[in-house]
């Protein structure tokens, strides 16, 4: 009743003298429940502030207990970066707790969230659209799981099978494709070359439309726009991409058939080889840059190049490399693989290496090289055994750079250096050159000074196919290269009796 005696105080004047039970008979019910309902509100008021003063005290111990582990593994707001064509549910971010890029992503109302492993931001989106691929494809099993969807509802009621995304798509796709490399059907250098197709242009196109969309004047669209920018080669190469993408659709039930694709005529360009002229003045050239630095400040290298201070000078690896490439018939591919251990000196009534290089293009036998390639290997090796870096697990170019994919940029870097001090980037026909030109150059010099030899033991030799070698590397020889052969004769035979 404390409520009621202060409430009478001062609405009545009435004192605790007076009977309480007296005073409630005379009032109306009305006021006896509004004063009966303040009373709980009150006592609630109360409770409530009672809690909150128990739980904004500071413990006893909490300046010993309290940690900042929260804090330290929320992502940082200004590092927060989404991943081109793909929802913006998955991104990527950073952490206090960790220098790695952290990856995240949300599906079917739970986050997922990994650690990439990798402080570069181009990789950590890489892995970034790897495990989102994953986790739609664990998903993908579910007809009624895949994410996102969009469902129509007619007015009478029939309900229209689900429309997938083409990114959601393309994720089942790739990760087929990635079973395809675990079974050996597929060189993982495909899978890769697949992946910058997808994120180069074509996700960021279509990546959050409906695979139903995708019809032929959006592909005849697309087309035009790459055909700006690409070869004829490119253009066919991107579309081999897309059909993938709507071939999987049609699998899993998204798009009832195929739509039209608009013909491509492919154009094949010869790569641009060197004369043998060209191959000294470059092999010359690269031997005198040895050890020079770079004209360029490393300012702009480490901006336009990604070029670190160290890797400014010319190598003496890219004289090697010139030379070994036109005398061992690799593709530049294999100069950030290629072991000791994969390399054997065969001396018998010739003198060659025995090249067993891991598998490429769906290529795994071993490459003989000219002689010329044993006397190569053997200065390198013998340099780097100086400085330690010439074991069976040690690389034969560059071995000091761990990271081969930038080992390789180095050697193509400091190569177009020295083309551009030769003038020779360009071929007679207006082709640019690069190190794949060292292999071109490779193949065309034993077609044209190669004694009898013939196109299925090169093509074998080579990794590649006769038909390749006819249609881009055979092709720039003329006949009048090899006029004495058009002109020779068979010699007579004499018949015995």
């Amino acid at each position: 009743m404390q409520y009621f005696d202060a409430l009478s105080v001062f609405l009545f004047g009435w004192h605790d003298t007076v009977d309480h039970g007296v005073i409630v008979a005379r009032l109306p019910p009305e006021i006896v429940l509004s004063i009966f309902l303040y009373g709980c509100i009150c006592d609630l008021q109360q409770y409530a502030c009672a809690m909150l003063t128990h739980f904004t005290t500071a413990a006893a111990n909490d300046s010993v207990l309290r940690t900042q582990a929260r804090e330290r593994t929320v992502p940082i707001p200004e590092t927060i970066t989404p991943i081109p064509g793909y929802p913006r549910k998955l991104c990527v971010f950073k952490m206090a707790a960790s220098k790695y890029w952290q990856v995240r992503c949300w599906i079917k109302g739970t986050t997922y969230r990994r650690s990439t492993r990798t402080q570069s931001l181009r990789m950590a989106q890489s892995f970034a659209r790897d495990f989102y691929e994953q986790l739609l494809a664990k998903f993908a099993s579910d007809d009624h799981a895949s994410y996102p969807t969009q469902t129509v509802v007619l007015h009478d009621t029939k309900t229209v099978k689900p429309q997938r995304t083409f990114a959601a798509i393309a994720a089942q796709m790739m990760a087929n494709e990635r079973s395809r490399v675990d079974r050996g059907e597929l060189s993982a250098g495909g899978l890769q070359i697949m992946r910058n197709r997808l994120d180069a242009h074509i996700l960021e196109r279509w990546g959050k439309l409906p695979i139903a969309e995708i019809d032929y004047s959006q592909l005849l669209s697309f087309t035009q726009f790459l055909s700006k920018t690409f070869s004829t080669t490119t253009v066919s190469q991107y579309l081999v991409v897309v059909r993938k993408v709507l071939t999987m659709a049609v699998s899993v039930g998204a798009l009832d058939k195929l739509p039209e694709f608009p013909k491509i005529k492919v154009q094949t360009n010869s790569r641009g080889a060197f004369t043998p002229s060209e191959y000294w003045r470059i092999i010359r050239t690269a031997r005198d840059l040895k050890h020079t630095r770079h004209p360029d400040t490393d300012l702009t290298l480490r901006k336009n190049y990604r070029l670190r201070t160290p890797e400014c000078i010319m190598p003496p690896d890219v004289a090697w490399v010139i030379g070994f490439m036109v005398n061992s018939f690799i593709r530049p591919s294999d100069l950030k693989t290629l072991k000791h251990r994969h390399v054997e000196v065969v001396r018998n009534e010739n003198t060659y290496l025995r090249l067993t290089l891991p598998e490429t293009k769906s290529h795994g036998r071993p490459i003989v090289t000219l002689q010329p390639a044993v006397r190569i290997y053997q200065q390198l090796t013998k340099y780097y055994s100086e400085r330690n870096m010439a074991g069976a697990d040690n690389y034969l170019f560059l071995p000091h750079l761990r990271d081969r994919a930038y080992a390789h940029c180095v050697l193509a870097f400091h190569f177009n250096w020295v083309l551009a001090r030769t003038g020779l980037k360009l071929g007679a026909h207006g082709q640019e050159r690069s190190l794949y030109s060292l292999r071109h150059s490779s193949i065309t010099f034993r077609l044209l000074y190669g004694q009898g030899i013939d196109l299925l033991t090169l093509a074998r030799n080579a990794r590649t196919s006769v038909d390749m070698i006819n249609q881009h590397y055979a092709s720039t020889v003329t006949a009048e290269q090899n006029i004495g052969m058009l002109q020779s004769r068979r010699s007579r035979q004499t018949v015995t009796s």
